[in-house]
C-alpha cells in the first residue's frame, strides 16, 4: 500500500451528499450493509436503497421540527434504522448524538439537557426510560419499532414521506456529532466533531481496516460508541465497502464464528473481549473462508490472545490506537504488525511521545502520547469538549493535543502503550468514569467513602473495582455488597456497576487529601499474569 498521502480538506462536506449519495449515483446496485438479527432476518441493502432510506428519514426528522443545528439523540442498538437515522441527521446539518441503550433515566435527562437536545430517537427497550426521564414538553418523540402513545410512529412516518432531496452544504467545521464520554472527574464530555471528521476516517479504512470495493467488513461495536462511527459507518463506507451488521442481545462468540462461516466476511473489527472469547472456545475445525484481516482497538490486546488467534486461523490481529476525540492516530498495518505494540503512526499526522514542556522524547523514555497541532486543526481532530472551554484548553500544550494516555517508542517507530494518563476504567470497550461510580455509591447510606479502580479480567479486560469505606453501623458482609451493586445498577447504566467489591478501614490519599486510586490500581495488577488466568 502507498505511503503518499496528504490532506486537502474542501471548504464543505455532508458525508450523505459526498460519499453515500454518489455511490448511490455512481455504484447504485453495489451491496451497501447486509444486516441479520438473532431470529435469522437478513436484508440486504444497495447504497441506492441506503440513500432512498436516509433521504426519507430525513423527511420524518424534518417534519418533527428538526432543524439545521439542531441536536438529535439517538438511543438504539443495532437495528437497521440506526443507520439511516444517522445518514438523516447529517443530511439536514443537525448534530447527531448516538447513545447506549444501557442509559438510565438520570443518564438520559441529563445528556438531553447538556445537549440542548430537539429530539430523541429510541426503541421499546429505551422508551421507558425516556418518559421516566421527564423530559421537557417541546422534545420531539420519535418510537422505532411501532406505535406508543406520546411518539410519532417512525416506520409510519417513513412510510408516507417522500425523499427529502435538499441537503444542507454543511462547512468542514460546521458542528455534526457530539459523543459523551467519561473522565475521571464530573459527567461526561460532550465531544463535538465538525462535519469533515467522517471524511478523516479514509484513514481508518485506507491503512488500518484495509477497505475496498467488494470488502463485506464486520465491525462489533456497539452503536452508541464513537467506533461505530468509526468501523461501521464512515470508513467502509469512504472506501466503497460494504458492512455486516448482526442485531442480536449480547454476545455469544460460538454464534459470532458461525455468522464468520457462514456470511462472505472479509475483515473483522472486534473488542479484546470478543476475541478473548474466541481464543477459549472451540476453533478447532473453523474455517473462515473470506476472513483476510483482522483488527482490535478500544483497549490493549494481550500477545497472548493475538498469538493463539494466528494458531487457529492463521491471521494476525492488529491493533489500532484513536479515541473519542480523533481518528485512527496509531496501528500495526497489513504485513508490519508487531505483536503487543500499538503500531506506527498513520500518514497525515505528526505523533510523538512528548516530555512536560512539549519536547520529543528519545526512543524507550516514557511520555505522553500527543498531536502535533501547530497553527491548525488537523482534519478528524475533535472542535472541543462543548460548554467547557476550560476542559478543552487543558488538552492541549506547547503545540500538541494531549490523549490522556503515555507509552514509549522503539528505534523503529512502534509505540508501546503503558498505561492512561487518568483512571479511567475500560471494561469491554466501555470508558466508565470512577467519579460517577464513586457519586452513585456514596448515595448509599452504608458508604462512607469509597474509590473505584480497574482491576484485570481475563475476559473484558478490565473490570469495576470498589474500595468502600462503610459508614458507622454497618458491617462488610456479601449481602451488602450485592446490595450495592444493585444500587449502583439501579442509579446508572448498569455496565458501571462494581463487579468487585472490597471493604476496607481507609483509602490512600495524598497529603492534600486526594484519593490515590493509582496505588490501589497497581495493586490490582501487581501480580497478574493472563495466561495464569485461564489456567
Amino acid at each position: 500500500m502507498s505511503e503518499a498521502f496528504a490532506w486537502n480538506p474542501p471548504t464543505h462536506y455532508n458525508f450523505a451528499r459526498d460519499a453515500i449519495d454518489r455511490l448511490a449515483k455512481d455504484s447504485p446496485g453495489d451491496r451497501a450493509m447486509l444486516w441479520t438479527d438473532g431470529a435469522g432476518a437478513i436484508v440486504d441493502r444497495s447504497f441506492a436503497e441506503l440513500s432512498d432510506h436516509a433521504a426519507r428519514a430525513a423527511a420524518v426528522l424534518r417534519a418533527a421540527g428538526v432543524e439545521r443545528g439542531d441536536t438529535v439523540l439517538i438511543l438504539m442498538s443495532r437495528e437497521i434504522e440506526w443507520w439511516e437515522l444517522m445518514l438523516a441527521c447529517l443530511r439536514l446539518g443537525a448534530i447527531v448524538s448516538p447513545g447506549t441503550v444501557q442509559l438510565s433515566p438520570k443518564d438520559i435527562a441529563y445528556r438531553c439537557k447538556a445537549a440542548d437536545a430537539r429530539c430523541i430517537i429510541a426503541g421499546a427497550d429505551v422508551a421507558p426510560r425516556v418518559e421516566e426521564a421527564e423530559i421537557d414538553a417541546d422534545v420531539a418523540l420519535i418510537h422505532i419499532g411501532g406505535p406508543r402513545a406520546g411518539w410519532i410512529d417512525y416506520s409510519e412516518a417513513k412510510a408516507a414521506a417522500a425523499p427529502l432531496v435538499d441537503i444542507a452544504d454543511t462547512a468542514f467545521d460546521d458542528p455534526a456529532l457530539c459523543y459523551f464520554t467519561s473522565g475521571t472527574t464530573g459527567q461526561p464530555k460532550m465531544t463535538i466533531h465538525g462535519a469533515g471528521y467522517p471524511l478523516a476516517h479514509e484513514i481508518t479504512g485506507r491503512f488500518w481496516l484495509d477497505l475496498g470495493p467488494g470488502d463485506l467488513h464486520w465491525n462489533m461495536s456497539d452503536t452508541g460508541w464513537a467506533k461505530a462511527a468509526w468501523s461501521s459507518l464512515f470508513a467502509p463506507w469512504l472506501m466503497g465497502a460494504a458492512i455486516f451488521v448482526h442485531h442480536a442481545p449480547g454476545f455469544d462468540p460460538v454464534a459470532a464464528m458461525d455468522l464468520l462461516e457462514t456470511h462472505p466476511v472479509t475483515t473483522l473489527c472486534a473488542p479484546p473481549t470478543a476475541y478473548r472469547m474466541f481464543v477459549r472456545a472451540d476453533l478447532a475445525g473453523r474455517a473462515f473462508a473470506h476472513l483476510r484481516h483482522c483488527v482490535s482497538a478500544g483497549e490493549p490486546l494481550n500477545p497472548e490472545v493475538i498469538d493463539l488467534w494466528k494458531r487457529a486461523t492463521g491471521l494476525d490481529i492488529h491493533d489500532g490506537y484513536g479515541q473519542t476525540e480523533t481518528v485512527l492516530l496509531c496501528c500495526n498495518r497489513p504485513g508490519t504488525a508487531r505483536q503487543g505494540a500499538m503500531g506506527r503512526p498513520v500518514p497525515g499526522f505528526d505523533l510523538a511521545v512528548i516530555g512536560q514542556d512539549g519536547e520529543i522524547l528519545p526512543a524507550g523514555e516514557e511520555g505522553d502520547i500527543a498531536l502535533r497541532v501547530g497553527e491548525g486543526r488537523p482534519p478528524g481532530l475533535f472542535l472541543g469538549y462543548r460548554g467547557d472551554p476550560d476542559r478543552t484548553a487543558s488538552v492541549f500544550r506547547h503545540g500538541w493535543y494531549l490523549t490522556g494516555d503515555r507509552a514509549t517508542v522503539d528505534a523503529d517507530g512502534y509505540f508501546w502503550f503503558v498505561g492512561r494518563a487518568d483512571d479511567v476504567i475500560l471494561s469491554s470497550g466501555y470508558r466508565i468514569g470512577p467519579f460517577e461510580v464513586e457519586s452513585v455509591l456514596f448515595e448509599h447510606e452504608a458508604v462512607a467513602e469509597s474509590a473505584v479502580v480497574a482491576s484485570p479480567d481475563p475476559t473484558r479486560g478490565e473490570v469495576v473495582k470498589a474500595f468502600v469505606v462503610l459508614a458507622a453501623g454497618h458491617s462488610p458482609s456479601d449481602e451488602l455488597a450485592k446490595a450495592l451493586q444493585d444500587h449502583v445498577k439501579a442509579i446508572t447504566a448498569p455496565y458501571k456497576y462494581p463487579r468487585r467489591i472490597e471493604f476496607v478501614d481507609s483509602l490512600p490519599k495524598t497529603v492534600s487529601g486526594k484519593i490515590r486510586r493509582k496505588e490501589l490500581r497497581d495493586a490490582e495488577f501487581s501480580d497478574w499474569d493472563f495466561g495464569k488466568a485461564d489456567a
